[in-house]
């Protein structure tokens, strides 16, 4: 005998009384049989995947471009650099463009002429090393042979080393090295020019720049920008000159001391420290003297010590004296808030970094300079770096003498009266 459906009779019983039958109870995990998927769902998939892929790509292309847009922005603060300069030679009437021109001519020919002195002093300095080493290890294998009794000759020394594995092989390493040194070069080269040409482009066209920039923003915010631009401006040109000028300023006075010493090319290394020491914040000055420093101990050990004391005297005058003129008005920002941004600069994009941070921070205190209320600060001695004198508490004699009771005070007799009472 066939099983009966139940589901069945009861739904002809329940047309024959007229009524529906109950909805079946739903599957156990909570969705009912036949139920669809939400229309927003697939949607919400889609979108997630495609942020997901929008992100992937945007952060790869970032890494790739990280070395172009760090160029770009080397080029932008150079062309803030010398903007003040070509919009002197405009406002006499002289072409933008050929105004930029004419400053980088000039960049370029203080660049190369320093390069060149630079390098014939190196050269020179290596041919003398070179022309001189076969005594200087004559001498050094005299002090041997007599400290420890041996009989070293230079001549063994000499075809030991070319017989030697570690002569062969540092060869080999240097000629991979050279193809090194020279995609580094073509590289940094390539960069330069990069780095040019950007920046000859802002800074020839920096007001089509603005109004381009200004025309997709309301008035409101194009008074903003165009504030911040010139602060920009006037900061970063403002730490450039003062720089070069204290640059001049150092590179004429170790000029004197080192020509005075008779230290070979005096001018040259003059230019070197006055250059290393003011655009390498902090410790630049002491970068700087190294070389001096080196170059006057082949003269005479005593030498070196006079570059010495005279760097560290000369950076003292600089920090206390000198700076603070010159920079009062164009960057005038804490030496403590100097040296952190040169250290988080340094960490982030690395040596320039170091070199844009201080102009950067100075147009960011400036900028919000404006915008931050400030008060009157109140005459209180804490203010001044004094310790504020609170009233003395009264001492235990004080507190007892308060705590005793009073004696009562016996009116004297009134001699008047008395003589009339006698009377």
């Amino acid at each position: 005998m066939a099983p009966t459906d139940d589901t069945g009779q009861l739904a002809q019983h329940a047309s024959s009384f007229g009524t529906t039958p109950p909805a079946r109870p739903p599957a156990e995990g909570g969705a009912r049989p036949g139920a669809r998927m939400p229309r927003w769902l697939p949607r919400a998939m889609v979108l997630a995947l495609a942020l997901i892929a929008a992100f992937q790509l945007g952060s790869w292309a970032f890494h790739q471009l990280t070395g172009l847009l760090i160029n770009i922005l080397i080029a932008f603060f150079l062309a803030l650099a010398i903007e003040p300069a070509v919009s002197w030679m405009a406002a006499r009437g002289m072409r933008r463009g050929f105004a930029t021109f004419l400053v980088f001519f000039g960049l370029v020919i203080v660049t190369a002429g320093f390069v060149a002195l630079l390098g014939s002093m190196l050269a020179g300095q290596i041919i003398k090393m070179v022309e001189g080493f076969p005594d200087y290890l004559d001498s050094v294998i005299h002090w041997i042979n007599q400290t420890f009794h041996t009989d070293l000759r230079r001549v063994d020394i000499q075809q030991g080393l070319l017989r030697s594995d570690w002569l062969r092989k540092y060869a080999q390493n240097s000629a991979a090295g050279v193809l090194d040194v020279s995609a580094q070069v073509l590289g940094g080269l390539f960069q330069l020019l990069t780095i040019s040409l950007f920046s000859f482009y802002f800074a020839a066209d920096g007001p089509r720049l603005r109004r381009a920039l200004c025309s997709v923003l309301p008035p409101a915010r194009q008074a903003e920008v165009l504030r911040a631009w010139e602060i920009a401006v006037d900061k970063t040109g403002g730490y450039l000159y003062s720089r070069g000028l204290m640059a001049l300023i150092s590179g004429i006075a170790h000029y004197i001391l080192l020509e005075a010493l008779g230290v070979p090319y005096a001018p040259v290394l003059g230019v070197w420290v006055g250059l290393v020491s003011q655009f390498i914040p902090t410790i630049g000055t002491y970068l700087a003297g190294a070389l001096p420093m080196l170059i006057a101990f082949t003269v005479d050990p005593w030498y070196a010590l006079w570059v010495l004391v005279f760097v560290v005297v000369y950076q003292q005058f600089e920090n206390y004296v000198l700076q603070p003129k010159l920079t009062s008005k164009t960057v005038d920002i804490h030496p403590a808030v100097a040296f952190g941004s040169v250290i988080a600069g340094t960490a982030l994009l690395g040596a320039v970094g170091a070199l844009i941070a201080i102009p950067a921070v100075a147009t960011l205190q400036a900028f919000l300079g404006a915008y931050v209320k400030r008060y009157d600060v109140t005459d209180d001695p804490r203010v001044h770096g004094h310790r504020s004198r609170a009233p003395a508490a009264p001492g235990l004699l004080s507190r007892m003498r308060g705590l005793r009771p009073r004696e009562r005070e016996i009116p004297e007799p009134d001699a008047n009266a008395a003589e009339e009472g006698t009377s």
